[in-house]
């Protein structure tokens, strides 16, 4: 049971160590808003993000696969398993009177 604990001890303080220095690393990332000097600069910029589903040529060419699949489904298979052959069976029987 001292075994269990001891463990747990050292994971708890491995957790904590690690927890404050990405906490020491976030903090310091920020910017110094109460520095010493008195200068304020303002920067604005303006992104404009587009989806790509919004674009045509990504419609176009989804119709063109669309009626590819369709024309390749509705065709048929038109070579192979799909052909049926026909055979004429001839009986010919002959009796002796």
């Amino acid at each position: 049971m001292k075994h269990l604990t001891g463990g747990l001890t050292i994971k708890t303080f491995a957790a904590l160590f690690l927890l404050s220095l990405l906490q020491t690393m976030a903090v310091a990332q920020e910017g110094g808003s109460s520095s010493s000097s008195s200068s304020t600069r303002t920067v604005t910029t303006t992104t404009t993000e587009t989806v790509w589903y919004t674009q045509p040529w990504v419609w176009v060419v989804g119709a063109v696969v669309l009626l590819l699949l369709l024309i390749l489904l509705l065709r048929g298979n038109s070579g192979g398993a799909a052909r049926t052959d026909q055979v004429t069976v001839t009986k010919t029987t002959s009796t002796d009177v």
